[in-house]
């Protein structure tokens, strides 16, 4: 029952209480260590649940050994993510206690709508009340807005899986669903993140790519069409901002052609071109933590790169900013990180036919899939709660999904 508790505390608070990305998680730990430490029988792991340990693992191994070599931690923004390159090594503790005695699966849906609410809530609150442009709860707006975005996804496969489950129960909690979806979408918008966006049709492609042989067509594109206009009518609301953003990224690309670096958009680029020519000068292993700031700030000084690229911690792009930190060996494991869990959980949705298996198969492949597209724009595992927000679901998301029967048996194989 803690498990629980802990999992759907989690999800309904990370986007609302500052701290909640570090506690809750370190609560949940401190939980599996006593019970991995006082428990009655050990736990059997499979072959999935050693590859995924494996990859979390040796990711945070080798950003450890970075942090050994240079004498640098990674501190994030604000400070707060000194300890970032053990939350993996947090993450592999939590797993394994929970492949033992799993959380409900009911508080993972109650958890994400939940999340996707309060994030709409807030976002509504302060850009329509406190009239923010970009509302963000006292983080970034990035990662504000694409975790808010990823709620209101697995809130739509809440959704949608309770619709698959016959008969339909609780019309109450399909409102509660629909409008979560409505909620979370509502946060992305107003944030002004642009990049969510780009992942976001893939994301939609995924959920009605499952569920459209199990539903009604009819009610599927009905629900399509729903979605199509929440999205189409908050991006087009006078103060939500999402037409001037997309205006503004057009004539930033006009701009950099032209030679004009200063901009938003003309930044992400000069730092994208700067982190290409970091990993060519070492392939291998890479500059190291503080080390890549420290040569990219000298290529600035001598007129190289945009000044711009230096007001940052990272490069904006998940891919770029490892390669060029840790090399070849920290893009491997990098890769990993998303490939390993990416291919259990394809493996499982296309092996599962119960619609509760399909449905946590489906959000484990949504979570990655998201992350590697939140990571095309922003460095968001180095950000404290993109990095805490990936690690706890997909931790949750294997561990339900294994302890769901499948048809009726344990399913724990793969």
């Amino acid at each position: 029952m803690l498990s629980s508790l802990l999992l759907f505390a989690f999800l309904a608070l990370l986007m609302t209480f500052q701290y909640s990305y570090a506690v809750v998680p370190l609560l949940a730990g401190g939980v599996a260590f006593c019970g991995l430490l006082f428990a009655r029988h050990s736990v059997r792991l499979g072959r999935g649940d050693v590859l995924c340990l494996a990859a979390l693992l040796l990711f945070s191994l080798l950003w450890l050994a970075d942090v050994g070599r240079t004498g640098k931690w990674p501190v994030g923004e604000g400070n707060q993510g000194i300890l970032l390159p053990l939350w993996p090594m947090l993450a592999a503790l939590v797993l394994m206690a929970w492949r033992g005695l799993p959380p409900k699966t009911g508080y993972w849906w109650f958890g994400v709508a939940l999340g996707a609410l309060l994030a709409g809530g807030i976002a509504s609150y302060e850009h329509w009340v406190l009239g923010r442009g970009r509302p963000d709860n006292g983080m970034n707006a990035i990662p504000f807005g694409n975790i808010s975005l990823l709620l209101a996804t697995l809130s739509l496969v809440g959704l949608l899986a309770r619709l698959g489950m016959r008969p339909v129960k609780g019309e109450w909690w399909l409102r509660g669903y629909a409008l979560a979806v409505g909620a979370g979408l509502l946060a992305a918008v107003l944030s002004g993140t642009r990049g969510s966006w780009i992942v976001f049709p893939a994301l939609i492609l995924l959920v009605f790519g499952v569920f459209w042989r199990q539903l009604h067509r009819g009610g599927m594109v009905a629900l399509a069409l729903l979605v199509a206009v929440v999205v189409l009518s908050t991006s087009f609301m006078p103060r939500a901002g999402v037409t001037q953003r997309v205006a503004q990224a057009v004539e930033n690309l006009e701009e950099y052609a032209e030679g004009d670096t200063y901009s938003s958009l003309g930044v992400r680029l000069e730092m994208w071109r700067a982190g290409a020519r970091l990993f060519r000068e070492k392939p291998i292993l890479g500059w190291g933590e503080g080390r890549l700031e420290e040569r990219r700030d000298q290529w600035v000084a001598e007129g190289l790169y945009d000044k711009g690229i230096s007001r940052y911690d990272q490069l904006h792009n998940d891919l770029v900013d490892t390669a060029a930190r840790r090399g070849l060996v920290g893009l491997i494991s990098l890769l990993l990180l998303y490939g390993v869990p990416l291919v259990l959980f394809a493996t499982h949705l296309r092996r599962r036919r119960d619609v509760q298996g399909q449905a946590l198969a489906l959000s484990g492949v949504i979570v990655v899939v998201a992350f590697i597209g939140f990571g095309l724009t922003q460095s968001l595992l180095r950000d404290v709660r993109g990095l805490s927000g990936f690690l706890g679901m997909l931790t949750a998301c294997w561990c339900l999904l294994k302890a769901t029967p499948e048809g009726g048996g344990e399913g724990a194989r793969a």
